[in-house]
Order: C-alpha cells, then sequence, then structure tokens
C-alpha cells in the first residue's frame, strides 16, 4: 500500500511512497489534458530556460503538477529501455520548438506524425500515472 506525505505551502508536494520504496513527487497543479499537451508545454519551457527563465512546477499562470524535467525523465525511461526511438526523440524534439503536431494531412508531415502519434502514446501511460496528464 503506497504512502502519501503531504507538505504544505504554497509549493505543496505530495510525496507518494510505492511499492519499490521509491517516492514519486507531484506538485499541486492542474494536469494536463493529453500527452501532447505536456510535451509542448514542456518544449516550450525547455525553450525559455534556455534564453533564461526560471522554470518551476507552481509558477506560471496554471499551475502544473511537474517541472519539465519530469516529462523529459519519462522519456528518457522509455528511451533507456528500448521503447522510444532516437527518431521517436527527434520527432518530439523538433516539433516541440515549433509549438505544433506534424499534420498528418500533409503528405511530407505523414511519417513525422506516426512517429509524434507513437511516442506519445508510449509517454502517455507514464505522465497519467504520476498525474502529469489527468
Amino acid at each position: 500500500m503506497p504512502v502519501v506525505i503531504r507538505q504544505s505551502g504554497p509549493e505543496r508536494t505530495d510525496a507518494v511512497i510505492g511499492k519499490q520504496g521509491r517516492a514519486s513527487f507531484a506538485a499541486a497543479g492542474e494536469p494536463f489534458r493529453s500527452a501532447e499537451e505536456a510535451w509542448l508545454w514542456t518544449a516550450a519551457a525547455l525553450a525559455a530556460r534556455h534564453d533564461g527563465a526560471r522554470v518551476a512546477a507552481g509558477r506560471g499562470r496554471v499551475q502544473r503538477p511537474c517541472e519539465p524535467d519530469d516529462v523529459v525523465r519519462c522519456l528518457d525511461r522509455l528511451y533507456a529501455s528500448r521503447k522510444v526511438t532516437l527518431a521517436h526523440a527527434r520527432i518530439l524534439s523538433s516539433w516541440g520548438r515549433m509549438q505544433q503536431a506534424p499534420d498528418a494531412g500533409r503528405p511530407e508531415q505523414q511519417a513525422d506524425h506516426r512517429l509524434w502519434r507513437d511516442a506519445l502514446a508510449l509517454i502517455e501511460p507514464s505522465l497519467r500515472s504520476r498525474g502529469v496528464v489527468g
């Protein structure tokens, strides 16, 4: 049975200690509607961080239940377990920088769209289990 440790304050964080004894953290905030929305937010936050902004959970107009690095770590785990390929990661990165998904209706973007859709389908269960996607 998981153990929940609650901390109150402006940056409330719940730590859930699972069966394996690992802590999973989820800051109070509004979950994303989809993995795509979470990824586009992550890409925008990483670009803002690159430009000098400080990006952290609970500091934007809409409080989110994670930091951009949490979403990237989910992708990294899938890549390390060989469920997501380098091609998936490249497509997520390049289209994420453009803040849009590839258009399946455009022949030149169909292959990218397939990889985009597949990568997000693989990452969504992980994000959902962490409370990042509602």
